[in-house]
C-alpha cells in the first residue's frame, strides 16, 4: 500500500485505487507491511515511516480518513538478526512483528531468530505459513513453530485457490486445527483485489470467520 518502495503500489493514485477497491470488500482500516529484504527491497525504518507520513497526508487530502499505519514484513535471515539488535522494529501493534521466510527453504537459524525476537520482547507473527511448500509434507514443523511461540497469519487469497490447490489444502488444514491466529490480505496489485471475487474453497467457513474476527485485536 505504501507507494513506490517494493513490489506493491507503484504510486499514490495506485494506492488510492487499491484502498477504494478493498473498502468495497468491507476493509475498514489498513496496516501496510512493506518488505524489508536486504539486496531486493532495502527498506529502512526511517524510509518506511517517512513514506507513511506522506501517504497518509495524500490520502487525507483526497478524502480518505480511515485508519492507516505502516509496519513491515521482515525476512528472517542473518541480516535481520543484526537489525534486531540495532534498532526498534516496525510492529503491527505493540510488540507484534510480522516476519516471513524464503519460499525456497527455511533459514538455518530459524529457531534462534524466533528466540532472539522473543528475547528482545517481540511476538513473532509468521506471514502466510500455508505458502511454505517445504512444510507441506512436514506438518510437525507447524506444530513446532506454534509451540515455540510463533503466531500464524493466513493469507486470505490462499483459501480462494489463488496460489494453487496444495496451498489451499494446507490453509484449510491449519484453519481446521485452529492454528491460524490472524489473517492478512497481502494485497500488492489489482490482480489480488480482483481475486477476492473468487469463491472460498472451504465447505466449513466457521474457522475462517473465527480467524477474521481475531483481527479486531489490531483495531486502531
Amino acid at each position: 500500500m505504501l507507494p513506490g518502495i517494493d513490489d506493491g503500489s507503484k504510486d499514490e493514485s495506485n494506492t488510492i485505487a487499491l484502498i477504494q477497491s478493498l473498502k468495497g470488500y468491507g476493509f475498514g482500516q489498513f496496516i501496510t507491511t512493506p518488505h524489508v529484504l536486504t539486496g531486493v527491497w532495502n527498506n529502512t525504518r526511517q524510509g518506511i515511516t517517512t513514506k507513511e507520513t506522506t501517504t497518509k497526508l495524500y490520502l487525507e487530502q483526497h478524502g480518505h480518513t480511515m485508519p492507516f499505519k505502516a509496519a513491515a514484513e521482515y525476512l528472517m535471515d542473518e541480516v535481520f538478526l543484526n537489525l534486531l539488535k540495532t534498532e526498534p522494529l516496525l510492529t503491527l501493534k505493540d510488540n507484534y512483528v510480522l516476519v516471513e521466510m524464503s519460499y525456497l527453504n527455511p533459514p538455518i537459524q530459524l529457531y534462534d531468530i524466533v528466540y532472539q525476537l522473543q528475547l528482545e520482547g517481540y511476538k513473532p507473527v509468521l506471514a502466510h505459513p500455508e505458502r511454505y511448500l517445504f512444510y507441506h509434507f512436514k506438518p510437525e514443523e507447524y506444530t513446532k513453530l506454534k509451540k515455540v511461540g510463533c503466531l500464524f497469519q493466513l493469507n486470505l487469497l490462499s483459501v480462494t485457490g489463488y496460489y494453487g490447490k496444495p496451498v489451499a489444502d494446507i490453509a484449510k488444514k491449519l484453519l481446521e486445527e485452529s492454528m491460524i491466529d490472524f489473517t492478512g490480505s497481502d494485497t500488492h496489485h489489482d490482480r489480488h483485489v480482483q481475486a477476492y471475487k473468487n469463491p472460498v474453497l472451504l465447505k466449513n467457513t466457521a474457522p475462517l470467520i473465527t480467524a477474521l474476527n481475531k483481527n479486531t485485536f489490531f483495531s486502531m
